[in-house]
C-alpha cells in the first residue's frame, strides 16, 4: 500500500483530468486536420470513446493501488 490515504477527490480530479487531456487532443486533431462533417464526427466519436476509456483506466488503476487488489 501507499503512504498516502485514498482520496476520492484525488481520484475524481485524476480521472476527469485524463478525460480532459484526451478531449483536448481530439480538439487539436480536428483543428489541424479540418475534416469534413462525416470525418469530423468520426474523429469526435473516437475522442469521446477515448475519454471514457481514459477515465476508466485511470480510476481503476488508482483504486486498485489505493485500496489494494482483491484478486
Amino acid at each position: 500500500m501507499s503512504d498516502r490515504e485514498f482520496s476520492f477527490g484525488r481520484l475524481a480530479l485524476a480521472s476527469l483530468g485524463s478525460a480532459t487531456l484526451v478531449l483536448a487532443l481530439t480538439t487539436l486533431v480536428v483543428a489541424l486536420v479540418r475534416p469534413g462533417p462525416g470525418w469530423g464526427l468520426l474523429i469526435v466519436a473516437i475522442g469521446i470513446a477515448g475519454a471514457i476509456t481514459a477515465m476508466g483506466v485511470v480510476s481503476t488503476r488508482m483504486t486498485r493501488r489505493g485500496l489494494g487488489d482483491d484478486d
